[in-house]
């Protein structure tokens, strides 16, 4: 179990700090690029939402999964869930590439929410607000959490694979439920 611990240690932690700085910076960054001539594919929140609402499924089955020692399945179940996120993240910037950032509230479509808007919202707007900013941190947060678990239990180190999920799963849990949650408070402001 050591030798494994230390060839993750060696092998993969680099890539594992590569990839959860790189992925919240490529991503800040691209939200400032907008495609030149391309339609906006404004079609694309519904569909990432349900991404994230299949993701909050297979890690609650997963873990359904092993508890009741279904080690294949659970291993299945978190390989799709990883695949669902990845596929989220590819759709959230192209459609934030290619279309203006949609903001709660912005009931006459102005893209802007003004006072007299977020007057009318009330408390509804810090409920979001809070929702979104928790949401966006934890994202953050949760990718060396998820890589590290996924490494440890590809490399058979299931107790330290144990002793970080008691940490990824209920963030990644959290940041897909309310990714589906942000999702239906902004989609009536849509154009």
């Amino acid at each position: 179990m050591k030798n494994k611990s230390k060839t993750m240690k060696s092998k993969y932690q680099f890539w594992v700090y590569v990839v959860s700085v790189a992925v919240p910076v490529v991503v800040a960054l691209l939200f400032k690029v907008r495609l030149p001539n391309v339609e906006p594919l404004s079609f694309l929140p519904p569909i990432y939402a349900s991404i994230n609402g299949v993701t909050a499924f297979l890690l609650v089955f997963a873990l359904i999964a092993i508890k009741n020692k279904k080690r294949q399945m659970h291993e299945t179940l978190m390989k799709t869930a990883v695949v669902c996120s990845f596929l989220f993240l590819l759709m959230y910037v192209a459609y934030h590439m290619t279309s203006d950032s949609t903001k709660f509230g912005d009931v006459n479509f102005d893209g802007v929410r003004s006072e007299i808007e977020a007057v009318k919202l009330g408390m509804s707007l810090y409920v979001y607000q809070f929702i979104l900013l928790t949401h966006i941190l934890l994202s953050i947060i949760v990718i060396p959490l998820v890589l590290i678990s996924y490494v440890r239990a590809y490399l058979g180190a299931f107790e330290l694979h144990k002793k970080i999920v008691k940490f990824a799963y209920p963030i990644w849990l959290y940041v897909a439920v309310t990714g589906v949650i942000v999702y239906l408070m902004i989609s009536p402001y849509y154009i």
